[in-house]
């Protein structure tokens, strides 16, 4: 019989983060081990619940989301999303600038669908969350990688970003807050990626789903918390901006799956493309109703994110916690994050000499039960680093980075 192969439009996509690693812990699973999973930044399987108010706006309006929706959304949703963003000073956003999606990931793909032909250059951060590498891949395009600096606080490396530009760009990625290093770019730093897709008439493409998760720096009445700098803002008129964001992390909704994209800029000369993205919108039907209707009560009600990313908040105390542990081990260093809900550390190659950091990792689960993912998987040029995910309690993250920290004194030997 003729073999059923996968597409070669796979060729070059990887997904690590749910990749062989998640089938080596399951089979570990299967045989009885437990394994403490900090691969995913999946808020639900660590105590942390959706506003009471959000799951009862769900639940009121269930008898009137059973047909479909406009593709884009609906109003009311659509509505709060571009009332939220004229509150930030994009006083120009209106309905038909939102598209709704089932979570971000999905308006990622649609977007690049609609947007990248064959052998068009995308730039993308490295390290990256590798969904952005591979959707767009598989719309035909080439993922160039710049360099993020973590010497600089893991903030863009302009310099290595105009060296990457050839006549083949057409868009420019920013993550930021940044997946998986919790930088929290400056406001230099983003006016200088504005800057490279104005002078070189880039599309800018904006994940910023992590914009309400951010920590202060410091202590005490000297804590300052970081900005966090719309990518669109500093746009204007002349750079065609896409800002992706949701309710999944800021609001506890994962498995809603509620996101949208704004579109900003110089509409007039996207016509057509905006035309393919709601080609796509109708082809797709709609996103999920339900989730939508919770779109207006997280965005226009009580922000309970504030409360877990002060000191003493879960958040807070435990990406701080997790932080010192890693740089406490030896030859260990990790950058502090500023946002997000994870920690990217250094192994120095000098003390742990590491070839393979997909089987170091594969090793790590099948020794201690923790499972995490490796730098490369974030499409980062060396093998040195990997993502841990902060979200189980102090008491939790305290036992799996003292676990780590044995396992890595093995490796030293």
């Amino acid at each position: 019989m003729r073999r059923i192969v996968q597409s070669k439009k796979l060729q070059h996509v990887r997904y690590d983060v749910r990749g062989p690693i998640l089938v080596e812990a399951q089979r570990l699973e299967a045989e009885g081990h437990k394994i403490l999973k900090l691969n995913i930044g999946n808020t639900a399987p660590f105590g942390f619940e959706a506003p009471e108010a959000i799951v009862a706006d769900m639940i009121h309006n269930l008898p009137d989301a059973q047909g479909y929706s406009d593709s884009r959304g609906i109003y009311s949703a659509r509505t709060a999303v571009a009332q939220y963003y004229q509150s930030r000073g994009l006083t120009e956003t209106v309905v038909d600038d939102i598209y709704i999606g089932n979570g971000v990931s999905e308006l990622i793909s649609m977007v690049l669908q609609a947007f990248v032909d064959d052998g068009n250059e995308i730039l993308v951060p490295a390290p990256d969350y590798p969904l952005w590498t591979g959707a767009v891949s598989l719309s035909g395009g080439t993922p160039v990688h710049y360099r993020c600096d973590e010497a600089n606080g893991w903030n863009p490396d302009l310099e290595d970003i105009e060296s990457k530009i050839t006549e083949n760009t057409h868009a420019l990625v920013v993550i930021n807050p940044n997946n998986p290093t919790g930088a929290v770019y400056s406001e230099e730093t983003v006016r200088g990626l504005v800057d490279i897709a104005r002078r070189h008439n880039l599309v800018l493409m904006a994940d910023e789903i992590y914009e309400k998760i951010l920590y202060a720096d410091g202590e005490g009445a000297d804590a300052v918390t970081p900005v966090h700098h719309h990518v669109a803002t500093f746009a204007a008129d002349d750079v065609l901006c896409l800002t992706f964001s949701g309710l999944s992390k800021a609001y506890r909704v994962c498995g809603y799956r509620a996101g949208w994209v704004m579109v900003s800029g110089p509409k007039h000369v996207a016509e057509d493309f905006l035309e393919g993205l709601t080609l796509l919108a109708n082809m797709r039907m709609c996103a999920n109703v339900p989730a939508q209707h919770a779109i207006q009560t997280a965005l226009g009600g009580y922000q309970s994110i504030n409360e877990l990313i002060v000191p003493g908040g879960r958040f807070y105390e435990q990406i701080k916690l997790a932080n010192r542990l890693l740089n406490e081990i030896p030859g260990v260093s990790c950058v502090e994050p500023r946002g997000a809900l994870y920690c990217f550390p250094r192994l120095d190659p000098e003390v742990y000499r590491i070839e393979d950091d997909q089987q170091f990792v594969i090793d790590l689960l099948r020794a201690k039960k923790i499972l995490v993912t490796h730098g490369t998987g974030f499409n980062w040029f060396e093998p040195d680093h990997f993502r841990l995910v902060t979200l189980p309690d102090t008491e939790v993250l305290t036992e799996a980075i003292g676990r780590i920290a044995e396992f890595l004194e093995t490796v030293r030997r």
